[in-house]
């Protein structure tokens, strides 16, 4: 007869289960985008003005819909959490950039 899990194992492989769900792919191209952005060398201008391309942009914008209509796998909940994380370091990249711009340093 098989023993079933303790309660303290089954929150344990909840949490593993949750942990890897939200880890990103390194080739997600929202991270490639940022990363190649950054390697590339870049300007206060340059982060002030920079968007991300329309395919990031539309792949955000469906998961949404999806999210709002069927809900998401962990997978793309993991993706979209990710995103909105990277939305906010460019919003305060972009501020920065632009205070800089302001001081005309």
């Amino acid at each position: 007869m098989r023993e079933m899990a303790s309660h303290s194992q089954r929150r344990i492989l909840k949490t593993q289960s949750v942990h890897n769900a939200n880890r990103m792919s390194v080739t997600s191209p929202v991270y490639l985008e940022i990363i190649d952005f950054i390697a590339a060398g870049t300007t206060p201008e340059a982060v002030a003005e920079f968007r991300p391309s329309r395919e990031a942009q539309q792949r955000l914008a469906t998961l949404i819909e999806r999210e709002k209509a069927d809900g998401l796998s962990p997978e793309e909940k993991a993706e979209v959490d990710h995103f909105m994380d990277l939305e906010h370091i460019l919003r305060m990249a972009k501020a920065r950039a632009r205070q800089i711009l302001s001081r005309g340093e």
